[in-house]
């Protein structure tokens, strides 16, 4: 990744609604969620929400799919997961044990678990 790509990826989700609909996105897949239900479920109109899409699929967070008259909008894992190995990408000057807290915050489930 490269710094013009992560600083686009950040500055989508430095706001409240963005960061929010992201949230939802990573909860919500692999299904995902129709523009709809995240206008919806966040109390956001229709075309605020559209617009707060635009920017994330622009930074390449989410990707949106046509399904007949709806568009379900899901997060891009692979691209968050490749943010937070840029972010982490020589930090502590390898020594394990600063990093090992920072890795173990991000572990999504322990033993298959939820955290």
């Amino acid at each position: 990744m490269e710094s013009e790509q992560a600083i686009l990826a950040l500055a989508a989700l430095a706001q409240q609604t963005r960061l929010d609909t992201f949230r939802m996105l990573v909860k919500a897949e692999p299904k995902g969620l129709s523009a709809g239900a995240l206008a919806h479920a966040l109390a956001v109109p229709a075309n605020t929400l559209s617009a707060h899409l635009n920017v994330m699929t622009r930074a390449g967070l989410v990707q949106g799919e046509r399904h007949s008259r709806t568009i379900i909008y899901r997060a891009r894992i692979a691209e968050v997961r490749t943010l937070v190995g840029f972010l982490l990408k020589d930090c502590c000057e390898g020594r394990a044990e600063l990093c090992d807290p920072i890795i173990d915050d991000a572990t999504c489930c322990v033993k298959g678990e939820p955290l």
